[in-house]
């Protein structure tokens, strides 16, 4: 079973091309223009095991706030698309990851139900060249579009480059553990039938 996708979606803001595969090895590139969005990008392809592709062109000059939450909305329809009736997935994940000072968890539930909550003292000042409501700008399109339940949790603050790195590797763990596949699961894993 190949649990991949393959999104593309122009407006008159963005363009984005977007490969997945959700059984990979971390590979691909990513090139959307936000040096600090690539790197993010990076550590979920990496720590999600994720071969993730990712090409956008924005209208930077009017800062990056299209190209993130455009490219959260197109990766969120390209996990909804590969994960297709959701069959035979853990449904569930939950991650903590300590980055230096910083501490961060994500727990995600498969659900069929959109929503994004995050706790803590996010970062209030730009990290590289995001704005500071751009992570969770981008993972709110993530869990929306892929329609996750998504809680992340910034447990102990510090350095904030750290802080929103920390965020985004328990965000790609939880995802990691919520999508694969379990041996013991027949069908989808709820008492409904469908997520």
């Amino acid at each position: 079973m190949s649990r991949t996708a393959e999104i593309t979606r122009t407006t008159g803001e963005t363009e984005i091309a977007l490969s997945l595969e959700l059984d990979g090895t971390g590979g691909g590139s990513r090139e959307t223009g936000v040096g600090f969005l690539d790197h993010l990008l990076d550590a979920l392809a990496r720590h999600g095991r994720l071969n993730l592709d990712v090409r956008a062109n924005g209208d930077l000059e009017t800062g990056p706030h299209h190209t993130v939450e455009d490219t959260g909305i197109v990766l969120g329809q390209a996990l909804d698309q590969a994960l297709a009736d959701r069959a035979g997935i853990a449904r569930f994940g939950e991650a903590v990851v300590p980055m230096d000072e910083a501490r961060a968890s994500a727990a995600i539930d498969v659900s069929g139900r959109p929503l994004a909550v995050f706790e803590g003292p996010w970062p209030e000042r730009a990290v590289g060249d995001l704005e500071p409501d751009l992570p969770q700008e981008f993972l709110r399109a993530v869990a929306s579009t892929a329609k996750l339940t998504l809680h992340v949790r910034v447990e102990a603050g510090g350095n904030d480059h750290h802080v929103v790195e920390a965020a985004f590797k328990a965000f790609a763990l939880a995802l990691r553990r919520a999508v694969a596949i379990d041996a013991t699961e027949g069908g989808v894993p709820s008492t409904k039938g469908l997520l």
